[in-house]
């Protein structure tokens, strides 16, 4: 754990049972699947590495094999629930609080604006706290979501 990641607070936060069903969807060996805090997109989710590590050529093989599979479990459970075309998987780990590999996980809706297609998308990310979903909102999603794993 590094002392200076929010991204380790929050794992410590799910390993003592401490996080709300958005913030705990999907545990393995190796990775949490969460919803994204701080979005106005319903179904934006973020697979996080359990350990810390700042790089993807950091992953051990067994972290990289499951990762694919999480990837696609993760991309079929938001076309169920809410009902995307396909997914964008992004990782940046480059944000001074988050310098922990991440892959954010990111519904691509039917009807999404052209303006928020592609790389715009981070638009919905890191938004005022008022556009941001509910926790009940959250809630509901990260239940339905876990039901499909």
């Amino acid at each position: 754990m590094n002392q200076s990641c929010l991204t380790c607070e929050l794992i410590a936060r799910r390993d003592a049972a401490q996080a709300p069903a958005w913030d705990n969807i999907h545990r393995t060996a190796h990775w949490d699947l969460v919803h994204s805090y701080n979005t106005s997109l319903p179904g934006w989710l973020v697979l996080v590495a359990r350990r810390h590590i700042e790089a993807i050529d950091e992953l051990t093989d067994e972290e990289a094999a499951e990762l694919g599979v999480l990837l696609r479990r993760a991309s079929a459970a938001l076309r169920e629930v809410v009902g995307c075309a396909k997914t964008y998987v992004c990782q940046f780990a480059e944000q001074a609080e988050h310098p922990h590999v991440h892959f954010h996980v990111i519904p691509r809706m039917t009807d999404q604006p052209a303006e928020r297609r592609g790389p715009a998308v981070f638009g919905y990310l890191g938004v005022p706290e008022d556009e941001r979903l509910s926790d009940e909102l959250m809630n509901a999603i990260a239940t339905q979501v876990r039901r499909t794993f």
